[in-house]
């Protein structure tokens, strides 16, 4: 059953995504699952924790050119591309702080799930999660300084940020490693392990879900503002990952390890920044609109770069000898 889950991983993400999409039009109220975001999220990062060696993360600190390699794309390569795209917007104020302000912000949470799924080295972009997350808490208001002036950087507040590396990151992580000790002691504990291995795509599909079904509703309060912002975001999606592994090779990174900085390059904070647009004066309809609308083309792209990464560096792969 896993390996057919994984197998068809892709076919049930789409599947759940359109399902979500459709009773997001059809019903009211489904803005309202918007409040089990999170717990999903915690969750299936807990059951992918679990599929990730935790006694190995330590060694990613020490991983110093992917840390170089991840930094360089995130916050030089990825910042430039963000601000270069944000021009082909309409002229808006709220419409270019939304757009920046997911595009500056590097995922801390699902990222780790889909490269997993993608054959990246979840393991070294798990161990880099503080780092991005203290990186962009810094970064995030002296760039939209920068793109659009003091008053929009002096508009956030890195209590979002914090709640969500506790709650999203370092509980689940936890907790998961607290089972993978559990099952490495008991055969209860390894028993309870093997059961959750089978879920990190049903929980993947159920944040999917959520996420769709509850932000569907607001964009049709600010379709102008969505729908200027969506070629913005496709040749984001389509650009960012190829900055992120043309740096991974820069720094001559194994392939897996490249393919997580292309994860990590193409993949945003939107759900972390959700909250921080939302307490920005005027903000509704508008802000969330745009940011949603990231979303919904990330998850998207998400779907075909677990299908496309996996062949990058496949030929170095193939050709290395055998250990």
């Amino acid at each position: 059953m896993r390996d057919i889950l994984e197998r068809q991983q892709v076919w049930i993400y789409f599947a759940t995504v359109a399902l979500a999409a459709i009773l997001g039009f059809a019903l009211s109220g489904t803005g309202e699952l918007e409040g089990g975001i999170n717990s999903a999220l915690a969750f299936m990062l807990f059951v992918t924790f679990l599929q990730v060696p935790l006694p190995e993360i330590g060694r990613g600190f020490r991983e110093t050119r992917f840390l170089g390699a991840l930094l360089v794309s995130n916050f030089i390569a990825v910042p430039i591309l963000a601000f270069l795209l944000s021009q082909f917007a309409i002229d808006d104020a709220l419409l270019r702080l939304g757009i920046l302000m997911v595009l500056l912000t590097p995922c801390i949470d699902y990222v780790i799930t889909f490269a997993h799924l993608g054959r990246a080295d979840a393991r070294l972009l798990l161990s880099s999660t503080p780092i991005l997350l203290l990186v962009q808490m810094a970064l995030l208001p002296i760039y939209l300084g920068l793109f659009i002036g003091e008053e929009a950087a002096n508009l956030v507040h890195i209590g979002p940020f914090l709640h969500a590396f506790v709650w999203l990151i370092a509980v689940p992580l936890i907790c998961a490693g607290a089972v993978q000790l559990w099952a490495a002691r008991h055969t209860t504990g390894q028993r309870v392990s093997d059961v959750l291995g089978f879920l990190p795509v049903p929980a993947t599909a159920l944040v999917l879900f959520l996420v769709v079904a509850a932000t569907v509703p607001v964009l049709g309060a600010a379709s102008r503002h969505a729908l200027s912002a969506l070629p913005i975001y496709i040749a984001f999606a389509v650009t960012a990952p190829f900055c992120g592994w043309g740096i991974a090779r820069a720094f001559g990174l194994k392939p897996a390890a490249g393919r997580a900085v292309s994860f990590s390059s193409a993949t945003r904070n939107s759900l972390v920044v959700l909250p921080l647009a939302l307490a920005v004066p005027g903000a509704i309809p508008v802000l969330p609109a745009v940011i949603v609308t990231q979303t919904l083309v990330e998850l998207i792209a998400e779907l075909i770069y677990i299908r496309v990464f996996p062949r990058f560096g496949r030929a170095h792969e193939d050709q290395a000898p055998s250990a």
